[in-house]
C-alpha cells in the first residue's frame, strides 16, 4: 500500500530590528544644514542680541528649529535656505563697502554692478517678476504641447522666482534699516511687500505639491494667479511708487503684525492655489454648457452691471477708478476662462486624475484654513494693542470673518457630508472671489481702521 505524507506548511515571520530612528536616518547634508543654521543664529545673537527685545529673541530662537524641521521634512528647502542666505549676505557685504551717516550707503545700488542688476531689493524683485511670467509661459507651452521638457523649464523658472523674491525681501529688510533711525522693519507692512510675499509663498507651496504628486501639469494654472499678482505689483510700483521704503505708521509698529501677516498669507496663497486647481478640475470634468455659463456667463453679467454702474451711477472719482480696475480684472478672467474652455480637450487629457485634483484642493484649503485661523486670532491681539479692542467690525475684519466662515463651511461639508467633485470645485472658485475682495476689494471700495492699506 502506498502512502503519502503531507508536509506541514510553515509560516515564517520576519522581524525588522534596528530600524533607524528619525535622527539616526538624517544624512550628512541634514546635519550640516542644521549646524549652519545654528552657527548663523549664534552669530546673530552675538552681534545683534543687545538690540533685540523679547519678541525678537523669541522669533530667533523659534526660527532655528522650525527651519531645521522644514528642511528635514522637504529636502529642497535646505538648498533654497542656504542659497538665499548666501546671496543675501553677499548683497549686504557689497552695500557695507560704502557707508554714510546711518550705515551702508544705499547709493551703491546704482553703482555696484551686482547690486544694480541683480541683488538690490528692487533688482531682485524685478527678476522675480520676469521669472514668474516666463515660468507661466513655459508651463502652458508644456501643457498644450505635451512637452515634459517645457514644463520642467517652467518648474526651474518658478524655483528661480522664489529665490529672487526671497533675496529681494531680505535685502529690502536690510536696506530699510540703513535709511534712518526707526525706519527699518520686516517687509510685510504694505501692499507692495505683501504681494511679493504672496508670490514666493504661493509658488513655493505649489512646488511642494508638484513634487509630492509627481506632476507639473498644474503649474500653468497656479502660476496664472501668481502672474496676476505680479501684474498688480508692477502696476502698483509704476503708478504709486510703492517700491519706496516708508516709515511705519503707528498702527503697524507692533510685533503682532509681524506674526499676523505671514500667517494670513499662507491662507491667501493656499486658497488661491486651491481655486486654480478647482478650475483645472472643472475644465477636466464639467460639461461645456456648465463651464460657459459659470465661467463666462456669470462673470460677463457682473461685468455688464459694473459697467452700467460706472457709466450711469454718478460715482465719485475714487470709486470710478476702483470700478475700472475691477472691470479690467474681470475682462482678463473672462478671456482666460474662454480659452481654457476652448482648449479643454487638450488640457483635460494632460492634467491629473480628478481624484488627485480633489485631494490637492482639499489639502490646500485645510492648510490655508489652519493658518488663516491662527492669523485671525493674532489679528485680534494686534487690534487690542493698536485700537483698544479685539473686534470692531471694521470692514477688513468683517470680510476676514466672511472668508473664514466660507472655508470653515467648505471643510465642514467635506468632512461631515462628504462634499466632493464639481460642487466643491465651484465653491472653491467662489471662495477665491470672496478672498480677493477681502484682500483687495475692501481697500478699493471701503475704508476703516485699515485705511493705511487703501489703493
Amino acid at each position: 500500500m502506498n502512502t503519502t505524507t503531507a508536509s506541514p506548511t510553515t509560516t515564517t515571520t520576519t522581524l525588522q530590528l534596528g530600524r533607524a530612528s528619525y535622527f539616526g536616518s538624517r544624512s550628512l547634508y541634514d546635519w550640516l544644514f542644521a549646524l549652519l543654521l545654528l552657527g548663523g543664529a549664534v552669530f546673530v545673537w552675538q552681534r545683534y542680541g543687545a538690540a533685540m527685545d523679547g519678541y525678537e529673541e523669541g522669533i530667533l530662537i523659534g526660527a532655528v528649529p522650525s527651519l531645521i524641521a522644514l528642511g528635514w521634512f522637504w529636502g529642497p528647502l535646505r538648498t533654497l535656505s542656504l542659497g538665499v542666505g548666501a546671496a543675501s549676505l553677499m548683497a549686504i557685504s557689497l552695500y557695507l563697502r560704502q557707508t554714510d551717516a546711518f550705515g551702508a550707503a544705499l547709493a551703491a545700488a546704482e553703482q555696484v554692478f551686482l547690486l544694480k542688476y541683480m541683488l538690490s531689493s528692487q533688482s531682485a524683485i524685478l527678476w522675480m517678476s520676469v521669472l514668474v511670467f516666463m515660468s507661466t509661459i513655459a508651463y502652458w507651452a508644456g501643457l498644450l504641447s505635451g512637452s515634459d521638457a517645457a514644463q520642467r523649464i517652467g518648474s526651474w523658472l518658478a524655483w528661480g522666482s522664489v529665490v529672487m523674491a526671497l533675496i529681494g525681501t531680505f535685502v529690502r529688510w536690510f536696506e530699510s534699516h540703513q535709511i534712518g533711525p526707526d525706519i527699518g522693519h520686516i517687509p510685510v507692512s504694505n501692499l507692495y511687500e505683501v504681494f511679493v510675499m504672496f508670490v514666493w509663498m504661493t509658488t513655493l507651496i505649489y512646488l511642494y505639491y508638484e513634487r509630492h504628486y509627481a506632476t507639473r501639469s498644474l503649474g500653468g494654472f497656479v502660476m496664472l494667479i501668481v502672474s496676476a499678482a505680479v501684474g498688480f505689483l508692477l502696476w502698483y510700483t509704476v503708478s504709486r511708487g510703492a517700491h519706496e521704503i516708508q516709515p511705519l505708521v503707528p498702527a503697524l509698529q507692533s510685533w503682532w503684525m509681524k506674526l499676523h501677516v505671514p500667517a494670513n498669507f499662507v491662507g491667501y496663497g493656499t486658497f488661491a492655489l486651491a481655486a486654480m486647481v478647482a478650475l483645472a478640475y472643472l475644465v477636466k470634468t464639467a460639461p461645456p454648457r456648465s463651464l460657459w455659463l459659470g465661467l463666462v456667463g456669470v462673470p460677463g453679467a457682473v461685468l455688464l452691471v459694473l459697467a452700467g454702474f460706472w457709466a450711469f451711477g454718478g460715482v465719485s472719482p475714487e470709486i470710478s477708478q476702483a470700478l475700472l480696475k475691477t472691470m479690467r480684472m474681470l475682462g482678463g478672467c473672462l478671456a482666460l476662462f474662454a480659452f481654457t474652455i476652448v482648449a479643454r480637450g487638450v488640457i483635460g487629457a494632460r492634467t491629473p486624475a480628478p481624484e488627485v485634483l480633489d485631494d490637492v484642493m482639499y489639502r490646500a484649503i485645510a492648510l490655508g484654513f489652519a493658518f488663516f485661523t491662527i492669523a485671525t486670532i493674532l489679528g485680534a491681539f494686534w487690534a487690542a494693542e493698536a485700537w483698544g479692542g479685539y473686534w470692531s467690525w471694521d470692514p477688513k475684519e468683517t470680510w476676514a470673518l466672511i472668508v473664514w466662515l466660507n472655508y470653515a463651511s467648505w471643510l465642514h461639508m467635506r468632512l461631515v457630508k462628504g462634499l466632493r467633485g464639481q460642487v466643491a470645485a465651484w465653491w472653491s472658485l467662489v471662495g477665491l472671489v470672496v478672498t480677493t475682495f477681502a484682500f483687495l476689494g475692501v481697500n478699493m471700495f471701503l475704508s476703516g481702521l485699515h485705511s493705511y492699506g487703501e489703493l
